[in-house]
């Protein structure tokens, strides 16, 4: 299933984990496929991404989705290459373990069931004689393969296949990445180790030729966002690393041609290469070498190989022993590997065959062309500047003190082979060296070389000695150890080879048993020109000791010795002659000493002359260079910025284009899904018109009812049709049926009485059959009667001898175990107690401990109380002095009220006895002076002002006292009516004081008490009953405010006292006065209440 679009990373991964966990699999790895590849995952932060990558992987394993992998891998690689290189290297290491865990898993449960298949021990065997089951015989009729090897293919191939495409993905993703490099290769080195694990030959050739294209693909595309830098040190080594390691399991495959395409592809990189290679890499690189040509039968360059790998372990020998270079370096070399090396050095040049063993046919042109071409390949491999020969390889050899470093058995092979002279015993000689050479298993392959070095210096130095000799006399001095013997066909071979390749000039005679050495004047011993194909393997100068020269080499060297004869002759018998050469010689010495100073200087000249040019064209180039970097860039960004823009452009037009059609789609889509549903719905034809696009909702809605109509009609109609035809016909077919009845029933009663008879006598036979049958058979088996009881009655005895055997042993094997559960019983008791005591022991403690601290709690708490009292007695003090202020306070409220009282009214009120001031100085009233307020239109007086009018006139009708002016009584209000502050009054019709109940609020914070309680809710209008004093639902003249939580006569807040009491502790102090009021005790727990209030339900309960 899709996601949502825009879903987050964590719903999505939530949402697989749930799907996995009811065994949906499938339907998972669809969901984190679908969101990995998805356009909006890339701007998803890459933390919320890697839970979903790591969950997605392990699907892709076990499910064996390797392209799903690819896609999604492929993916995560772009998102997450520019950000977190980290977390990608995390995420593809986890699939390549994951699979890899997975063939692991395979191969342990193929051994499992081969295990089961095959058993090892003997005691699972049912015959010990048989040395197949009927199966595997069965099996191995229809196939050749070996039950392992069906194991395998049908449990570890299906798994091998799939880390062997982990691997190809993970290479395919990394390649030509600078930031992926390191990964890049380590995955390289896994897939090698996969292939050298399982022998995996097939898919070694295949990667080697992946790397192969990857690498020239990452020089081709060297331009590209993140690609290698094949000029960078390290990635060229890391390269080197690699194919070093390709090349050592191409060798332990025994795959030589991968194995010398990676030392081409070694060297390759090695040229490129600014840095010198390690000793280590190329002592490994020259000994894979040796190895491949000698397995490609190529000896000259073998023999090379062996003599550059002995080169580098004496360079490297030499530089460690300086301190010139690191041991880590450098190949580990001691005097037993330099020995080893010198004597293959030197065994592997005196392999070398003399007479070539190709088989090509004379020296033709392109033969030899090619075999140039090669040679000088090879010779690029080995790092040597001209091709290399036997006497050159001797001759370096001989110069480094090979021989003194050689087995004794190399060196007296040398002497006998290339220094002494004894054709009569050379193979006499040779065949206890061979015998030593072939004991051992790696100089064991050099043998058949050596052979036919040792068949060319027999015959060449038999040549020196007779014309002709007898075939029989030549296979007695051609003799060698028993297992390497030669017959008389490999001699004749030999002979044929050598005499067409152009080294032997003999001739062979069967009839006569006779060998005839050429003597021919005219005839060439060798080939025409040396180093062709046809030719020896040896220079013009022969290394074999001659006694006298052939017939065929004295007139070749005719000319030569007469020029040299007579020039000595006229150096004798003509004076003149030496003194013109010696002239001719003085004066060329002249001229030489002459103009010696003056070449000098002109060679310096031109020298600098030659330097100057240099440094001018290096400048020119490097401007040049440097200019035509600069336009290449400038033409590369134009090129770049160009083609973003048109792709920017055609992605525009694209995107337009697809919405579009995306549209078009999707209405055609709805109707062609409208269609269907009409034509599904409806048994008729409808006309549908061509183009279905001109169609829209409401035609389809019009065709839909047209049709449904005609149907409808069309339905009816044949219904009724339908129903008279059928009434018709089934009242024929009853009226018919009626003549027949009666017939048809006597007939089907004769059939019935003629089938129950034929039933009845065939079970009647049957059964007498069957009787007649099981009373034999009761006589037959009863003679088994008496066997069959002695048998029972034996295997009964049997069983109950072993059934008592194995219940004495349960009865005693039970007995043991109840005293063990006895004993163990006991102990466990032991311990029980042990720490039940224990337990005890340590709740006394604990009790002690706690009845200490107790006392010392009641102690502290004592301690506590005196302090308390002593701050109440101060605290009372403060109280006292504050309560005075209060007073004065009220007071002054009270003179203030009333003055505004009395200009409320228009009546200028009295000053108070306390203030006494004069009546001239006391502020005119209010009506009696000053202007009039004026009466607009739409100027509706106040409430204020209309009550102030209602009290002037209800105080003209009245008496008024001269004494002090006095508003008249207000009139009658109906309970919860509304009364202003400044019309209320108290019991005897005085204004109420300040501190009354509706006073000002700095009256009544003044005085200590909260506001008056309400008797009577004003929504209602009836009646109101107060909660208790003290309770959070009572008025806050009742409740209190903060002043009264300590104390009821306290007037003002802690702040101005400066003094605070905890409120664990007010109303707690022991000691208190006993007509101190205390706080109430909390309200007791009320029932369960239906939700509706009562009056009185919040009451506190006094005591």
């Amino acid at each position: 299933m899709a996601p949502p679009p825009g879903s987050k990373p964590e719903n999505t991964f939530k949402r697989a984990q749930e799907l996995i966990g009811v065994g949906q699999s499938s339907a998972a790895l669809s969901l984190l496929h679908e969101h990995v590849v998805s356009k909006r995952t890339r701007n998803s932060p890459i933390a919320a991404l890697e839970p979903v990558m790591l969950l997605f992987v392990e699907l892709c394993v076990n499910l064996r989705k390797g392209k799903l992998a690819k896609d999604g891998l492929y993916q995560y690689k772009n998102t997450a290459q520019n950000t977190n290189v980290g977390t990608i290297e995390l995420v593809f290491k986890k699939f390549i373990s994951l699979a890899e865990a997975k063939v692991t898993e395979a191969q342990a449960k193929a051994d499992e069931i081969q295990s089961t298949l095959e058993p090892g021990d003997a005691q699972n065997v049912d015959d010990l004689e048989a040395s197949e089951t009927p199966e595997s015989i069965l099996l191995s009729t229809v196939s050749g393969e070996q039950s392992r090897d069906r194991t395998d293919r049908a449990i570890v191939t299906p798994w091998l296949k799939f880390l062997w495409e982990t691997y190809r993905t993970v290479l395919d993703i990394f390649k030509n990445n600078a930031r992926l490099e390191i990964m890049y290769q380590t995955t390289a080195h896994q897939a090698f180790q996969f292939c050298s694990k399982y022998a995996r030959k097939t898919e070694f050739r295949r990667l080697c030729e992946l790397l192969r294209n990857h690498l020239q693909n990452a020089a081709k595309f060297s331009s590209q966002m993140h690609a290698i830098n094949l000029s960078d040190p390290d990635t060229l080594q890391r390269h080197l690393d690699t194919r070093f390691q390709q090349l050592n399991v191409a060798v332990e495959l025994e795959l030589w041609q991968e194995a010398f395409r990676s030392v081409e592809d070694i060297h390759t990189l090695l040229n490129l290469s600014k840095r010198p290679a390690k000793n280590i890499m190329m002592a490994n690189y020259f000994e894979k070498l040796t190895r491949i040509f000698l397995v490609s039968e190529n000896y000259l360059f073998h023999a090379a190989a062996w003599s550059r790998y002995y080169n580098l372990l004496r360079q490297s020998a030499a530089a460690v022993a300086s301190g010139q270079s690191l041991k880590k370096d450098n190949p580990s070399v001691t005097e037993a590997d330099m020995t080893k090396a010198a004597s293959y050095v030197l065994l592997s040049a005196l392999s070398i065959p003399v007479i070539s063993t190709s088989r090509s046919r004379g020296a033709l042109v392109d033969v030899d062309e090619a075999r140039k071409n090669k040679n000088s390949r090879l010779t690029n491999l080995l790092g040597m500047s001209q091709a290399p020969t036997r006497a050159i390889l001797f001759k370096d050899a001989l110069s480094k003190g090979l021989l003194s470093r050689a087995r004794e058995e190399i060196r007296e092979l040398y002497n006998i082979l290339e220094v002494d002279f004894h054709p009569l015993s050379i193979c006499k000689k040779i065949s206890p060296i061979l015998a030593k050479i072939g004991a051992d298993e790696e100089m064991k392959k050099y043998v058949g070389p050596l052979q036919q070095v040792i068949l060319t210096r027999l015959f060449q130095q038999l040549s020196q000695v007779y014309d002709s000799v007898q075939i029989q006399f030549v296979l007695d001095l051609a003799q060698f150890p028993d297992p390497f013997q030669v017959t008389t066909g490999m001699i004749e071979k030999f002979i044929m080879n050598g005499c067409k390749k152009g080294d032997l000039a003999i001739r062979v005679d069967h009839a006569a048993g006779i060998l005839t050495f050429d003597s021919d004047v005219f005839s060439s011993a060798k080939a025409m020109h040396p180093g062709t194909s046809a030719g020896s393997a040896e220079s013009d100068k022969s290394s074999v000791q001659r006694l006298q020269s052939t017939p065929a080499e004295i007139v070749r060297s005719q000319l030569t010795r007469l020029a040299k004869a007579l020039y000595v002759t006229c150096q004798y018998v003509d004076p003149a002659f030496n003194e013109e050469r010696i002239k001719a010689k003085e004066a060329a010495l002249l001229r030489t000493a002459e103009g010696a100073e003056q070449e000098h200087q002109e060679t310096l000249a031109r020298r600098d002359i030659i330097h100057r040019k240099k440094e001018a064209a290096s400048n020119a180039l490097a401007a040049k260079e440097k200019e035509e970097a600069t336009r290449k860039r400038i033409r590369a960004q134009q090129v770049l910025e160009a083609e973003t823009n048109r792709l920017a452009e055609e992605q525009r037009e694209r995107e337009k284009k697809r919405l579009l059609a995306e549209q078009q789609r999707v209405q055609r889509a709805e109707i062609e899904k409208q269609l269907d549903e009409l034509k599904k719905g409806t048994k008729i034809d409808i006309d549908i018109p061509t183009d279905i696009s001109e169609l829209d909702s409401t035609r389809i809605r019009a065709m839909k009812l047209a049709a449904l109509e005609k149907e409808k009609n069309i339905l009816g109609e044949q219904l009724r049709i339908a129903g008279k035809r059928i009434d018709h016909l089934e009242r024929a077919y009853r009226r018919e049926e009626v003549k027949h009845l009666q017939k048809d029933y006597d007939e089907q009663k004769k059939r019935d009485q003629a089938a129950y008879e034929k039933a009845k006598a065939e079970e009647l036979r049957e059964s007498e059959q069957k009787h007649t049958e099981d009373v034999a058979l009761k006589h037959r088996l009863s003679r088994l009667v008496p066997v069959y009881q002695t048998f029972i009655n034996d295997v009964r005895e049997q069983r109950k001898t072993e059934f008592e055997k194995r219940r004495r042993a349960a009865e005693k094997e039970l007995q043991a175990k109840m005293a063990a559960r006895v004993k163990e019983v006991k102990e466990t008791r032991a311990r029980e107690k042990k720490a039940r005591e224990e337990q005890e022991r340590m709740e006394r403690e604990a009790e002690e401990k706690e009845r200490a601290e107790a006392e010392a709690k009641a102690t502290a708490e004592e301690e506590r109380r005196q302090q308390l009292a002593e701050i109440k007695a101060k605290r009372d003090e403060e109280r006292k002095h504050l309560d005075e202020k209060a007073a004065l306070q009220r007071q002054r409220e009270e003179e203030a009220e009333a003055k505004l009282l009395a200009k409320k009214k228009g009546l200028a009120p009295e000053r108070p006895v306390s203030r006494d001031l004069p009546s001239d100085r006391a502020p005119p009233a209010i009506g009696s002076s000053g202007r009039a307020p004026l009466v607009l239109s739409g100027n509706k007086p106040s409430w204020r002002e209309r009550e102030a009018a209602k009290a002037s006139s209800s105080q003209s009708q009245a008496p008024v006292e001269s004494e002090a002016p006095a508003a008249a009584a207000p009139p009658a209000r109906r309970p919860g009516a509304f009364v202003p502050p400044a019309l209320r009054r108290g019991e005897d019709g005085s204004p109420a004081p300040p501190g009354a109940p509706g006073g000002g609020w700095r009256a009544r914070e003044g005085s200590g008490r909260g506001r008056e309680p309400r008797d009577e809710s004003p929504a209602v209008g009836g009646r109101y009953e107060s909660p208790a004093a003290g309770s959070r639902f009572a008025p806050s003249a009742a409740r209190g405010s903060f002043r009264d939580s300590g104390d009821r006569n306290r007037t003002q807040s802690p702040a101005t006292a400066g003094k605070f009491t905890a409120p664990a502790l007010r109303g707690r102090q022991e000691g208190r006065e006993a007509d101190e009021p205390r706080e109430a005790p909390l309200p007791p727990p009320q029932a369960s209440s239906d939700g509706k209030y009562r009056p009185g339900m919040f009451k506190r309960t006094q005591g």
